[in-house]
């Protein structure tokens, strides 16, 4: 309880600092506000502290821009399998399905996000993120993505940004919806004014050239051909059962798989024979 109580003052007294700052600097508001949102607080690691799982693989760097991309590879004899994770995260949350996916002899990349892992930079997103999954695309040429939380998100706007029927199936794990309910949920766990609402949104805009309130990711996955597993917990308390919904309709093809008990993560014996057994079909 006290921890609740102290983040809710804390969130709220940013919110303040924000809303009277909007009046006496828009300008520093707006970047704050859009850097508070977009800037992980966690899940980096260094290099001399690889995790396990990633230590072993074939390491490359690749450029995105001024920044650079960390990729880890297991190699095989078949097709690429592409995997990416989520927010606050990075390409160790992978450890537990790797054993699986191995088994199927498909050579396995996956990549830290922006602002994760060993990958560089401080700002994350799915826009941004879909770029940085395009470079490891080219690179790479998957023709399976699998994505936990926003990492699933970033598959399907990568697929709309940049069509490729190269990628025949997509896995999503926990993946939201909508995107611009998130931009929402954070503007009002800080109440935020209309003045820094409006700010935030038009930085959406002028960066990367679309509404962000209404950016939903179920509409942009009409776009895609590729064949879609979609698997959701009714337990999730991060991302809401609804998102999986609406994915299902999104997609032209896809198969829809509802699990009880294991929250966001999804981390799971059934559920990873589950995946196998869709990429094998």
């Amino acid at each position: 309880m006290l921890k609740k109580i102290n983040y809710f003052i804390f969130t709220k007294s940013i919110g303040l600092y924000l809303n009277i700052l909007v009046f006496l600097a828009p300008k520093k508001a707006q970047m704050l506000a859009y850097t508070l949102f977009s800037t992980p607080r966690k899940g980096r690691f260094k290099a001399n502290k690889v995790p396990k799982i990633l230590a072993a693989t074939t390491k490359e760097i690749l450029n995105v821009g001024d920044q650079l991309l960390q990729t880890y590879r297991w190699p095989g004899t078949k097709e690429v399998i592409m995997l990416l994770h989520g927010w606050e995260s990075n390409s160790a949350r992978w450890k537990k399905i790797i054993p699986h996916l191995k088994e199927l002899g498909h050579t396995i990349v996956a990549i830290d996000a922006p602002g994760h892992g060993l990958t560089s930079g401080n700002e994350f997103n799915v826009i941004l993120y879909a770029q940085y999954i395009q470079e490891a695309v080219q690179k790479f040429k998957p023709s399976i993505l699998i994505g936990h939380s926003i990492g699933g998100a970033a598959c399907v706007y990568n697929q709309f940004k940049y069509p490729n029927d190269g990628i025949k199936k997509i896995v999503l794990l926990g993946a939201p919806a909508d995107i611009g309910l998130i931009v929402k949920n954070y503007i009002r766990l800080l109440w935020l004014n209309i003045r820094n609402t409006r700010l935030l949104n038009a930085h959406f805009q002028n960066k990367f050239g679309l509404d962000i309130t209404n950016f939903s990711v179920d509409i942009l996955a009409k776009n895609s051909f590729a064949e879609a597993l979609i698997i959701h917990d009714l337990d999730d308390s991060v991302v809401s059962y609804n998102a999986s919904q609406k994915l299902k309709v999104g997609f032209k093809n896809s198969l829809f798989i509802k699990t009880e008990g294991l929250g966001h993560s999804l981390h799971c014996d059934t559920v990873y024979e589950k995946i196998v057994a869709f990429i094998k079909n």
